[in-house]
């Protein structure tokens, strides 16, 4: 090989390394060699294979490899050249660091192979272990952030289901602790930009807030930002937003760390709100939460309601027990069908899911009405702050437990019912299937689906999305995407029929 050619394809393996990597370096030499390149692992293991013209002797070309890999492993050689039938392979281990297992490279063509091969392929060695080191850290890094985005995940999950324990105990591993009290942001960006826009918001707070890839939606950051009154983190939401350009912030009231899964819902309806606005950041505007006001009336039938399930005993080990079963309810009852990215679960498995909690609580899931209810029955479970019932004692008689149409009568829900529907108007102000009211009633009558109720309302589907969506400013709470404030308005609406006229 003459010297200036030599020069010329090294100078041109080292850009292809820094540009490509080890399979645009390998391609490039498959190209030269006129047959099949790759890297082996010493058991002959294809790491990466590349063939000049995919085809049916590529295979044969690996397995040729694969076989000159595993005897240059044995006799603890550094090359190794043979032939078989009309092929030639010639292999040469590579240089690696001490922690990593020392590729193979491989390279098998026709004979006669081309002239100066052999050197060409001395040459690649250089750079190909350079890039194969690289890549190899590279893998080990992707790993490590996997591993600490999943456990922030789990986190998060286990603040959403009240396991306030364990979440610390898992926080601790990770790095900060988590805060208490703590507001919620919600920040959605392009979907690509999000590790950078996640790099910036630790920035910003200094390193103090906990901050989640979410596992639903890939467009959103999920912040857990200290709520201390006079810190720099209750401007965190606003300042993301001018700092970001397109994204959009929904920000939280402050709340205990135990209420982590009500501040998600109010910075989640928020950002409905906010993408409305010119300065893309909008806060939960203050309105009393349900499972707050219903007392201990509402506590009772919440464990009325959902005894069956948390009495629920597998059959087998390997069936979800009750508590799974309710974290499934609750996931699936904010998210709806991307329940299965947040517990990581195959569609299947959430569909015999619920198909069992139905059964065992005697209730049809596609229904609004019963959704309305098991959601509400959730969120008071779930509600520390709220009075528990007594221990009941033995020989006692049972204490009576209301309806769900008897909480909806208790004047602090229609308190609560008022001030929810406040936003709307009085029913009937605007004319017919435009009124709000109309809208709204029709969209819940046909279980939250654009399509029939656009129908019984006799516009068109778009129609029917412009008009929630306009609702969805006025309300300052997010109806087509979950979790939507679809449950709050059937939960009003009916406690406004249970009062009657008046």
């Amino acid at each position: 090989m003459h010297a200036r050619r030599r020069a010329d394809d090294v100078i041109q393996m080292h850009g292809l390394a820094r540009s490509g990597g080890s399979r645009e370096l390998l391609r490039w030499v498959s190209g030269r060699a006129d047959g099949w390149a790759g890297l082996l692992g010493g058991d002959g293991t294809v790491l990466h294979g590349v063939a000049r013209v995919p085809d049916s002797s590529a295979v044969g070309a690996a397995a040729l490899a694969s076989q000159g890999a595993r005897e240059l492993t044995a006799l603890g050689a550094r090359s190794l050249s043979f032939d078989q039938d009309a092929h030639t392979a010639l292999l040469y281990s590579l240089d690696a660091p001490p922690d990593v297992p020392a590729p193979v490279l491989a390279v098998v063509g026709r004979r006669p192979l081309s002239e100066g091969l052999s050197t060409l392929l001395a040459d690649a060695a250089l750079p190909l272990a350079l890039c194969w080191a690289a890549e190899t850290v590279e893998r080990k890094r992707r790993r490590v952030d996997l591993a600490e985005s999943r456990g922030r995940e789990a986190v998060l999950h286990l603040l959403m289901t009240g396991q306030l324990s364990i979440a610390h105990q898992v926080a601790g591993a990770l790095k900060p602790s988590l805060p208490d009290p703590v507001r919620v942001c919600v920040v959605e960006c392009a979907g690509r930009d999000r590790d950078e826009v996640a790099r910036i918001c630790a920035d910003l707070s200094g390193g103090r807030s906990w901050i989640v890839r979410c596992p639903v939606y890939a467009r959103h950051l999920i912040l857990i930002v200290p709520a201390h009154p006079g810190q720099a983190d209750g401007r965190l939401g606003p300042q993301v937003a001018s700092v970001v350009d397109g994204c959009v912030v929904g920000v939280s009231e402050d709340v205990t760390l135990a209420d982590t899964a009500t501040a998600y819902r109010q910075a989640f309806h928020a950002l409905a709100v906010a993408r409305g606005l010119p300065e893309r950041h909008a806060h939960f505007g203050a309105a009393p939460e349900l499972a707050l006001v219903t007392g201990a009336e509402g506590a009772r039938w919440a464990d009325a309601l959902l005894a069956p399930l948390l009495a629920h005993l597998p059959r087998r080990g390997q069936d979800p027990g009750s508590q799974e079963l309710a974290a499934t309810l609750a996931s699936w009852l904010a998210f709806s069908s991307h329940a299965t990215e947040h517990l990581k679960i195959h569609r299947n498995t959430l569909a015999a899911r619920l198909r069992l909690i139905g059964e065992l609580l005697g209730m049809d899931l596609n229904r609004v009405a019963d959704q309305s209810a098991l959601d509400l029955a959730l969120r008071i479970r779930a509600t520390p702050a709220l009075p528990r019932p007594a221990t009941r004692q033995a020989g006692a008689a049972p204490e009576s437990v209301r309806s769900l149409d008897e909480i909806l009568r208790l004047p602090a829900v229609r308190a609560w019912t008022a001030q929810q529907l406040q936003p709307l108007g009085a029913p009937g102000t605007v004319h017919g299937s435009a009124d709000p009211h109309t809208t709204l009633r029709t969209w819940l009558e046909h279980e939250a689906q654009l399509g029939p109720a656009a129908a019984a309302l006799r516009i068109s589907v778009p129609g029917a999305r412009k008009r929630l969506t306009r609702l969805e400013t006025v309300l300052q709470r997010s109806l087509l995407r979950t979790p939507s404030a679809r449950y709050d308005l059937w939960l009003a609406f009916r406690a406004l029929d249970l009062a009657g006229p008046g």
